[in-house]
């Protein structure tokens, strides 16, 4: 965050590199610098004759170097951007002789999603010393909790972490899709709310109560009812809850208490950072670890993978999604 504060500020002060080249696995602070650079460099009536985009699949390392070579027109600067950069990672080293003198004129953005360039390689040194080499890194699940509330105050709202957490499940860790939905609740409700459980499930449609969050705390706890009641409703909404993500997020947690067993301070504070986990959760952890020691955890482990290869047909070809579920989870709470 405090680096795209810097490029941006950077851009504000006229202080523009020739060359913006964003790359890494997360995908959505390349295309909110690219926008930035689009929206802001030239004027409107500038980016008639001087601003062009570019698509990886469509051009060579050859066609992007002689359009950049070009002088703008009627303006200071002209600006071109390269998206889907990433289809030209066999030939991205060509751009070196290009990175070694970079027309001053020009502001040339190459967007190179899901890849990076390797940093002891030429055109990596080039364009960092010449230009702004930015790796956009995907976030860690926990971290996300964290960069949505983030977002959130910088809007003015807030978000209870529960909340935060319906989210991440739903959505993964793709930036793009909370943003977007993110942008929707903030439309919908009052400046300045508290964002609950509540609100994601009447305006995102994410139930509050049948989730993989409400699942994994129901066998925390052993609540054999509980879990078999959200079992069944996954088996009645199988698109929305299908059964490679419950069995991989359960997998996560039972692997996190087999490290919690392991910790010799089981205080708060050292639980949240060794678990990567909000302080928040830290109490489920507790008495999942009361309910579940070490020995069973490990069973667990094993029973998820024999789970998991019979949502894939292995040894269990005949079984719904449901039934596995299921008996899942009678032999982890039995």
């Amino acid at each position: 965050m405090n680096r795209i504060k810097q490029i941006v500020e950077e851009i504000n002060s006229k202080n523009i590199k020739p060359i913006y080249f964003l790359m890494g696995e997360e995908a959505y602070y390349i295309d909110k610098i690219s926008d930035y650079i689009e929206n802001n460099i030239l004027s409107e009536e500038e980016r008639g004759f001087n601003q062009m985009v570019l698509y990886g699949r469509d051009v060579t390392i050859e066609d992007i170097v002689a359009n950049a070579k070009r002088f703008p027109m009627m303006a200071e600067k002209q600006v071109i951007i390269v998206k889907e950069a990433q289809h030209l990672s066999r030939t991205i080293d060509n751009l070196s002789k290009y990175a070694e003198n970079p027309q001053p004129s020009t502001v040339l953005v190459i967007c190179y999603k899901y890849k990076t360039l390797d940093k002891r390689k030429k055109l990596s040194k080039l364009v960092a010393s010449n230009g702004c080499l930015f790796e956009s890194k995907r976030l860690y699940e926990d971290q996300v909790s964290e960069w949505i509330s983030t977002m959130l105050r910088t809007k003015d709202f807030r978000i209870e972490p529960k909340a935060a957490h319906m989210l991440v499940e739903f959505l993964g860790t793709d930036l793009s899709k909370i943003d977007n939905e993110l942008d929707k609740l903030t439309l919908i409700l009052q400046k300045g709310a508290m964002i609950s459980p509540t609100d994601i499930e009447n305006n995102i449609g994410i139930s509050k109560d049948f989730n993989n969050f409400e699942l994994r705390k129901a066998i925390g706890e052993k609540q054999f009812v509980k879990a078999n009641q959200i079992a069944t409703y996954f088996s009645q909404n199988p698109k929305s809850n299908p059964l490679v993500m419950t069995i991989s997020l359960l997998n996560s947690f039972f692997t996190q208490l087999l490290l919690y067993h392991g910790l010799k301070d089981k205080g708060k504070i050292n639980v949240s950072k060794v678990l990567r986990i909000n302080p928040y959760f830290v109490n489920e952890y507790q008495s999942a670890a009361r309910n579940y020691p070490m020995r069973k955890v490990a069973e667990v482990i094993s029973r998820l993978r024999e789970a998991d290869l019979k949502s894939k047909g292995v040894g269990a070809s005949n079984l719904k999604h449901g039934d596995i579920l299921k008996e899942l989870l009678f032999k982890i709470m039995h």
